[in-house]
């Protein structure tokens, strides 16, 4: 694994949907990877653990109740989260640290269009934007066999360009 990771520019997210303290990040990436591999990313705790900002105690890959562990400074943080709804390789919803995380894959061409909405206190939104496109950038290094290791929660605040994600997120998104 490399620690000279830097992100790439602030691209694919928006806000759909402004309620109150609670806004709706949007998120998409286009993976070079097929639905079904991103779908194991997705629900499988081993590569869940490389690259996402918790870990779970079973696959998600089921309706039913799971345990999403936060990465936090003050150590884990787990917390009882429902899986809702589980197409595999299409959809995937379900709840964590009381967000709602809707996930959608479209097969385009060899690779998938990969869509996450979430919802999110306003406050953070542009520190959710950075922390999820970093979160998709190790998931894409992952896929490609290149890992670089989890980025997630207080380690993703640490890596060089973390700054210029939310300080450029915030501007595309008009806070």
């Amino acid at each position: 694994m490399t620690t000279s990771y830097v992100p790439g520019p602030a691209a694919g997210a928006e806000v759909q949907k402004k309620e109150g303290e609670r806004w709706t990040l949007v998120m998409t990436r286009e993976l070079r990877h097929p639905p079904a591999l991103v779908w194991q990313a997705l629900t499988d705790p081993k590569q869940l653990a490389a690259w996402a900002p918790f870990d779970a105690d079973r696959n998600l890959g089921s309706v039913g109740t799971a345990t999403l562990t936060t990465l936090s400074p003050q150590g884990p943080m787990p917390f009882e989260a429902k899986v809702t709804r589980a197409e595999p390789n299409k959809a995937l919803e379900h709840t964590w640290a009381g967000n709602d995380l809707r996930w959608e894959l479209q097969a385009r061409g060899a690779g998938t269009h990969l869509t996450l909405w979430i919802n999110i206190d306003k406050r953070y939104i542009s520190w959710g934007a950075a922390g999820w496109h970093i979160c998709f950038e190790v998931l894409e290094r992952l896929l490609d066999g290149k890992p670089v290791g989890r980025l997630a929660g207080p380690d993703a605040m640490k890596v060089d360009g973390w700054q210029r994600l939310t300080t450029d997120y915030a501007k595309q998104m008009g806070l």
